[in-house]
């Protein structure tokens, strides 16, 4: 990632260098320049006084509060800005600041009021921008001589009962009657072999307005690095969704249920099938999407692999549909990877806390949305440098151990006025983020059914 550095001191002075040594908040001032948030808001039409919460201060303390371990609050946000932001945040000299920095002049405020103001009127188009921006430049740089592949998959977020978000997202509900919170479906893609995520998509999970997840990667996939590989579970394997991505140039590998694997192959499955197909549009698929052509079809190959579970279940037949012209047993190993997507969900929603969002309105929910995706892939950076320095694949280093030593490290860091003492914490920084790897796991370890184990409440259910 040597493209993709810079060095904290001429980033703080409000240049570029050619080396980025590791630090997360001046990769964030690396990857979302000052050049750049000026263009983005002109494209958004957003003017900004002269203030001290500038979009980029806010997205950074939004960045930094989901980074926190638990969540930090809005309290730690504003201590972070307190403690010392790079003089780069600020393109122009800021007149509150300046006060602030004479001697007997009027410190800032240590009170929260004026930065959730902020959150409240930063520009959601302009938080897109960013992780869009940020997202593209990350990958183009970690895709190097790589084919890129994006795993989807989908989940839920819970909510807050507001009025606003009750009527964006309608709660679930079951026999016993209607949940409390608002609840949201949302889907991620997320690369193969790096962990870098695309900006999510998200919907209604209930009501009139309910999309699923095939609707969302619809609405997703033009977003997605051109000659990207498109993988998905049984869930995505319809053909709706190889049409959409084959159409917009992408190949498919896709899991495909045994009802459509049987139709797909004229017959009964067997173990070693690898047969060109191609795939119509049943008369379901053209119900849901009217708009398909009478000529509509996917060209590709239909696979069939028996499979052993390592844990000792009973074998069962794998079929997969894909584009790609690969040999049979490279396709299923790669598809055998696709749980990847599962850790990098479970990261999202425990490890950075984005199960259950606690904003009240949709607009906040879209900001806290997007900003837990960059923060998750500023973390993602930062185990890439340390992968390519190790010489092993970035999946190998535990995401939380690497989020506990930037946390540790970066107030430190940031409020270091020293050159030299700042660069010998970020190579301890480093150093560190070096030893968060994971142990080699045994492939043999026993199967458990998946379950949750209850989360402990203080206090007894409230009915009615």
């Amino acid at each position: 990632m040597d493209s993709l550095s810079v060095n904290r001191e001429a980033n703080a002075a409000g240049g570029e260098s050619e080396a980025w040594k590791g630090d997360a908040l001046a990769l964030f001032q690396h990857l979302l320049s000052a050049e750049f948030f000026f263009g983005a808001l002109q494209k958004a039409g957003v003017a900004e006084n002269n203030r001290v919460y500038t979009s980029a201060v806010v997205i950074w303390q939004i960045i930094w509060q989901r980074l926190q371990q638990g969540y930090g609050s809005q309290q730690s946000a504003v201590l972070e800005l307190l403690g010392g932001l790079p003089a780069s945040f600020w393109p122009e000299p800021c007149k509150r600041l300046e006060d602030a920095a004479k001697e007997g002049g009027r410190r800032l405020c240590s009170h929260t009021g004026a930065y959730n103001k902020a959150r409240q009127e930063l520009s959601p188009a302009v938080v897109e921008q960013c992780c869009d921006h940020a997202f593209e430049q990350l990958v183009a740089q970690a895709r190097g001589e790589r084919r890129p592949v994006f795993v989807l998959d989908g989940s839920t977020v819970r909510m807050p009962h507001t009025d606003a978000l009750i009527e964006a997202y309608p709660p679930s509900y079951n026999q016993h009657g209607e949940a409390h919170g608002a609840i949201l479906r949302v889907l991620v893609a997320s690369d193969l072999y790096s962990g870098l995520a695309m900006r999510a998509e998200w919907g209604p999970l209930n009501g009139s307005q309910a999309v699923s997840e095939q609707g969302l990667l619809e609405r997703a996939i033009d977003r997605l690095p051109s000659g990207a590989v498109v993988m998905g579970d049984s869930n995505f394997g319809i053909f709706s969704v190889a049409h959409t991505a084959v159409q917009r140039g992408y190949a498919v590998v896709l899991r495909l249920t045994t009802a459509r694997a049987q139709r797909l192959a004229g017959g009964v499955l067997r173990d070693g099938i690898d047969q060109r197909s191609v795939w119509r549009p049943s008369r379901d698929d053209r119900r849901s999407h009217p708009g398909l052509s009478a000529q509509a079809c996917v060209e590709g190959r239909l696979i069939v692999r028996q499979v052993q579970p390592s844990n000792g279940e009973a074998a069962f037949l794998l079929a997969v549909f894909t584009t790609l012209t690969d040999p049979p047993e490279e396709i299923g190993t790669l598809y055998g990877y696709r749980w990847r997507i599962e850790t990098d969900l479970r990261t999202l929603k425990t490890t950075l806390r984005m199960d259950e969002l606690t904003c009240t309105t949709p607009q906040m929910v879209a900001k806290e949305m997007n900003l837990g995706l960059l923060a998750y892939n500023l973390v993602r950076a930062v185990i890439y440098l340390a992968a390519e320095k190790a010489g092993v694949e970035p999946r190998r280093f535990s995401f939380t151990r690497v989020r506990n030593v930037i946390q540790a490290f970066t107030p430190r860091i940031t409020a270091c006025r020293d050159p030299r003492r700042a660069q010998k914490l970020i190579e301890d920084m480093l150093y560190y983020v070096g030893q968060a790897q994971l142990p080699k796991r045994n492939n043999k370890r026993p199967s458990y059914p998946r379950a949750k184990w209850p989360e402990p409440k203080s206090y007894p259910s409230r009915h009615g």
